[in-house]
């Protein structure tokens, strides 16, 4: 049975590898039933001066909620929310 430290863990290094962001913060992390609800911070290069073909450094704040097994398997993830933009 995984501890909320290997939860954390297992998201992070999932995201990194998925996503190919260099930060990842965990933000919440709770048991559900058998497996884990997780949710993660990632700043992402804004897609949409990214779409324009524009050099910048404005990221996109997201939220991705990871869904895990009591085992760590990844079960689903998805982009939650735009939560705003930051330089």
């Amino acid at each position: 049975m995984a501890n909320i430290e290997d939860v954390r863990k297992a998201v992070i290094e999932f995201l990194k590898k998925t996503i190919g962001v260099k930060d990842v913060k965990v933000i919440k992390a709770a048991k559900a039933g058998d497996g884990w609800e997780t949710e993660a911070e990632v700043y992402e290069e804004s897609s949409f001066i990214k779409s324009l073909g524009l050099p910048t450094r404005v990221q996109d704040r997201n939220i991705y909620e990871v869904k895990l097994t009591d085992n760590l398997e990844i079960q689903s993830y998805d982009r939650r929310e735009k939560a705003g933009i930051t330089e």
